[in-house]
């Protein structure tokens, strides 16, 4: 069995390793199903699991396999994999899962709370992590299930239902009385999800993109953002009036500017995703008390005990489909081949080299 590796001190290292064939080799346990991966996206969202692994578990989800393995581990991705042996009664051979795999060819998974439509990972070792990573979507029981929205699925399903997150609990809060939003690192496809959202709320601030001189014009054509400024002019936003920040970005630096920039204007800054993650400068003027973290997990599992399962999944589906649609006009499907093909780009990237309009398919 292959699977892509990365050392968890230092991201950039990297290796494709041969463990123990599960197709092959191992006996697969009483109540167990192997699955074989078939693809799955890869994006600076899988970058922020490294960095996070630690502080949130994200390593503790997929141990690596084979031999030397300490210090290494593997970031979760989100993908499609079909079931080639069961010793499960209630999922057969055949059967396809949506949701959180590692990057390798295949894994044993022990499903629990089996439905027509879900199962649950019960395997020890994830059994204290988050609930909503340890749910697999049975695509093939789906009412009007496309497989050619598969792509498109996995790699906007788990960067878009952070972004309805967002949306939602900037809503609930009533935008902490703010009057435009700043969406930091705003070419980022979270981003833009979040953008989506916020223009279709007719009550909502307006949203203030800030991004790199390179993606500055894609952001502009997006016609999402009232205004559009880079890293450098961060003075041209209006430091006048109440704004909350969504920080994509994690670079300490611009979010100490900017910061000092809005001053007591400044009414909550919300910490998202780390794209720029070897980012290690202080970032003088940072207003910590008025700053926090976002859990996706959490909020969704607070949703899914105010709506109810199927009320949290009727509100999100609707909301996938359409910014599905929209991002369908900009966004660039690229196809790797296999482990070795995430290798080969997977330095672009760390280094922040991918388009803001390519999407990342890896193909096994």
């Amino acid at each position: 069995m292959a699977e892509f590796q990365i050392r968890r001190d230092d991201f950039t290292k990297h290796r494709v390793t041969e463990a123990a064939s599960t197709e092959t080799g191992s006996e697969l346990a009483d109540g167990a199903i192997r699955v074989k991966i078939e693809r799955f996206a890869f994006t600076a969202n899988n970058i922020t699991y490294a960095v996070t692994g630690d502080r949130l578990g994200y390593w503790q989800f997929f141990p690596p396999g084979g031999e030397d393995t300490d210090g290494w581990g593997m970031m979760p991705v989100w993908g499609f994999a079909e079931v080639i042996e069961s010793k499960a009664p209630d999922v057969p051979v055949g059967d396809r899962l949506f949701g959180y795999f590692p990057p390798a060819d295949f894994l044993d998974m022990m499903p629990t709370r089996v439905t027509d439509q879900r199962i649950i990972d019960g395997a020890a070792h994830r059994a204290k992590l988050p609930p909503a990573y340890n749910s697999y979507s049975r695509v093939n029981a789906e009412p009007g299930y496309d497989s050619g929205m598969d792509n498109l699925r996995m790699l906007l399903w788990p960067l878009h239902i952070t972004s309805f997150c967002l949306w939602d609990a900037l809503q609930d809060k009533d935008w902490y009385g703010a009057k435009q939003v700043v969406i930091v690192s705003a070419s980022s496809k979270t981003s833009i999800g979040l953008a989506y959202a916020l223009d279709d709320d007719a009550t909502a601030p307006p949203a203030i993109a800030i991004t790199s001189k390179r993606n500055l014009d894609f952001v502009k054509k997006l016609k999402l953002y009232e205004q559009s400024v880079t890293y450098e002019t961060l003075d041209e936003i209006d430091a006048t009036i109440p704004t909350v920040i969504v920080d994509m970005s994690g670079n300490r630096e611009v979010l100490g500017r900017l910061h000092a920039c809005l001053g007591d204007n400044m009414k909550r800054c919300i910490n998202v995703g780390l794209t720029h993650w070897d980012d290690k400068k202080a970032g003088n003027g940072l207003i910590a008390e008025r700053s926090e973290i976002f859990f996706a997990p959490s909020h969704i599992q607070q949703r899914l005990k105010d709506w109810g399962p199927d009320g949290f999944a009727e509100k999100t589906a609707s909301f996938m489909h359409k910014t599905a649609a929209k991002s369908q006009s900009w966004l660039q499907l690229r196809k790797i081949d296999g482990l070795t093909g995430l290798a080969d780009v997977y330095g672009d990237v760390c280094a922040g080299r991918i388009g803001a309009d390519q999407g990342l398919i890896i193909e096994l």
